[in-house]
Formats: C-alpha cells, structure tokens, sequence
C-alpha cells in the first residue's frame, strides 16, 4: 500500500517479450498489484509473464483473445482494478519507456485527494527534446495542442503521455467500454475526464528513450488519424459538456467562429487569385473578407478563452 491506499500497476503489453521482465521486476515494492494485460501478443510475453507470475504473487495475467489495441488493454485493467475497489490505478508501459521511480509523483497528489487524476509530463525539463527523435516531438506538441482545446485541460502537455494514476471515483464514474481502444486513448480519456469535472495534474516525469523498445507507430499516420479523433471529441465535449449539462454562450461563439473564419479566408484567397490574375478588385469586397476573417477569429478566440476560464479550477 502507498500511504494507506491500495494501487495497482496496469502494463499493457503487446509482443513485449523483450522488455516486460524488466517493466515487472523494475515495480516498487508498495505497488500491491501489476496486472498485465497481454493484447493478444504472438511472442514469448504470455511465458514470460507466467514464470515471473509464479514467483511473484502480485501478478495478475489478462489475456485478450484478440488484439484490440493499447486503449483497449488499457480499460481491461482499469475494469480488474474498479472491480477489485483499487483505490488508484498507474499505467506503465510494457515497454519499460516509464521510469518507476517516477510514481511516488504521480501517486502522492491523488492519494492526497487534490486531483483525480495525475498525468506524466516529459517536457517539463527539456531533456525530452534531446533524446526522444524530432519527428515523434513534434507530432507529439501538435497533438499536444489539439488535445488542449478538444479536452479544455488548457494547462495539461505531453498528451500523448500514458504514464498516469487516476483514483478510483474515476474508474467507477466513466464509462469505461466507450473509451477509443487504440493510440488516442490519453487523448480520449481527458476529454471524457472534463466532461466529468475531474481534477487533473501535469506531473514532471523522466523521459526514458533508445533502451531497446520497438515501435511500428507511422507518426504522420497517427497526426491524421488523432486530428479527426480530437474533432469528433471537441463537438462531443461541447455537446455534452456546454448544452446538455450546462448551457454557456462559448458554445454561441464557436459555431460563430466556425461560420465566419472559413467564409472570409475563402472569400480573401478568391480575391488575392482574381488581383493577381485579372485585375483589381472592389475594395468593399476586400473588407467584407477581412470582415468575416476576423471576426470570426475573434469569435473563435473568445470561445478558447471562456473555455479556459470555466476549466481554470480543474487542476
């Protein structure tokens, strides 16, 4: 137990059979639970684990029948640990990118009660830029981003961090079987936090890189995929969030926004192409696209800032 509280350590894994040993034996001894869950691996994890298993009693082995992806792994172990009245939940990864000294960090502000949730952050010391390849960074602060206005955790970095503990009021709140089952589950599950009202925390964590992991992740793949992902969750939000629990006139400056901004860039690059191609234009129709362009950015802007300020309380 860690400071009278139960914990469980979930590791997904998925072909992991060159890491997973040293991801279980690395776990603090105050962790009173490391539950695997092997997504459908087809090398040596399902036997690795099992030997380790039966010299540890901590262990509890999950196996998926088929592969479902990291998220879904994920909800696998936060269901074990709600069932079970687990009263905080850490997730690390099976491919030892975590370091375990890092979660008496992530522990201590949710066993205090101060947030619900305590999420890793790699950037905080700049090291992350020195280590982790540009390309995976800078798709990564892109995200990062995208995540901040879909999620309204305006101060949360590093979305893509799954490096996190969560108590167990969470766990029993979300509905855990409508969280995205792949890459975007970070991404997914602040959204979902939000909606709740549940408190969230960036805490500095080492970033751990080259130390044998493999990844078949395509980053400009992920991009795309998780910037559609993040749009359907950013209208969900609203939905939910801003009209359905709660009405709050952001929602009017969006769709303001949404209405204006592209209507004036469009009507402005129309005008740039006629200029340059056949001749000058009406300087009335110059201002009616600046006109659009800008107060829709305005609109959009005073939308981003009501959103901070109705979630400034939330970390």
């Amino acid at each position: 137990m860690y400071l009278n509280r139960t914990v469980a350590v979930i590791i997904p894994a998925y072909n992991e059979e060159k890491l997973i040993e040293r991801v279980i034996r690395s776990i603090p001894s105050f962790v009173d639970h490391i539950v695997v869950v092997d997504d459908a691996s087809e090398d040596r994890t399902k036997e690795i684990v099992q030997a380790n298993q039966r010299e540890e009693a901590r262990i509890a082995y999950l196996r998926h029948p088929k592969n479902v992806g990291v998220g879904g792994a994920i909800v696998t172990g936060y269901k074990w640990a709600r069932d079970r009245q687990i009263d905080v939940s850490v997730v690390m990864a099976g491919d030892g990118q975590m370091d375990p000294d890092d979660l008496p960090k992530l522990l201590d502000p949710v066993v205090r009660g101060e947030v619900d949730y305590a999420k890793g952050n790699r950037l905080f010391t700049g090291k992350a830029w020195r280590i982790i390849p540009k390309t995976r960074y800078l798709g990564n602060a892109i995200l990062s981003f995208l995540t901040k206005i879909a999620s309204g955790y305006w101060h949360v970095a590093d979305s893509q961090s799954g490096y996190g503990a969560v108590n167990l009021e969470v766990l029993k709140t979300i509905e855990l079987d409508s969280i995205y089952k792949r890459y975007g589950m970070p991404n997914d599950f602040l959204v979902r936090l939000n909606v709740y009202q549940f408190r969230v925390r960036d805490v500095s964590v080492n970033p751990v890189y080259g130390i044998g992991e493999r990844s078949n992740m395509k980053i400009y793949r992920v991009i795309f995929t998780l910037s559609f992902l993040l749009l359907k969750l950013f209208l969900w939000r609203l939905k939910e969030k801003y009209i359905i629990r709660d009405f709050h006139p952001l929602v009017l400056f969006y769709l303001l926004g949404f209405f204006l901004t592209p209507i004036g860039v469009v009507f402005g690059c129309y005008l740039l192409i006629y200029r340059i191609l056949v001749g000058p234009v009406a300087a009335t129709s110059a201002l009616f696209a600046a006109f659009f362009a800008i107060s829709g950015l305005q609109s959009l802007f005073f939308a981003m800032w009501f959103d901070m300020e109705y979630n400034k309380e939330l970390k």
